[in-house]
């Protein structure tokens, strides 16, 4: 299995930026689609954005479709989320999330692995 860490959350005034980092570990990391996933207060986890796993392609949700860039990083082990143009509704614990499948999956339920979260906080 892989094991994820996150880390780069925090607290930003709207229109700011944050850059998320997952760290992953795992002799079959590299052949992983990889994702973020938010959960906010009350709400149920959402889908935020995936990578499949040679990193040429991606999705993202609605909701942060022009604002958030995912990448991967195979000499870090790593899978980053770049978040720009933040509003005070991306507040949520934010978490990397991993597929035994080499493609993009799109929503919760198709993640195997998941890491603990971190908090990113945007105010007005």
């Amino acid at each position: 299995q892989v094991q994820l860490v996150e880390s780069g959350g925090g607290l930003v005034q709207a229109g700011g930026s944050l850059r998320l980092s997952c760290a992953a570990s795992g002799r079959t990391y590299s052949s992983y689609a990889m994702g973020w996933c938010r959960q906010a207060p009350g709400k149920e986890r959402e889908f935020v954005a995936a990578i499949n796993w040679s990193g040429g392609r991606s999705y993202y949700a609605d909701s942060v479709k022009g604002r958030f860039t995912i990448s991967r990083d195979y000499a870090k082990n790593t899978v980053d989320l770049q978040m720009n143009s933040l509003k005070p509704e991306d507040t949520a614990v934010y978490y990397c999330a991993a597929r035994k499948h080499n493609t993009i999956a799109t929503t919760v339920l198709e993640y195997d692995y998941w890491g603990q979260g971190t908090q990113v906080t945007v105010s007005s």
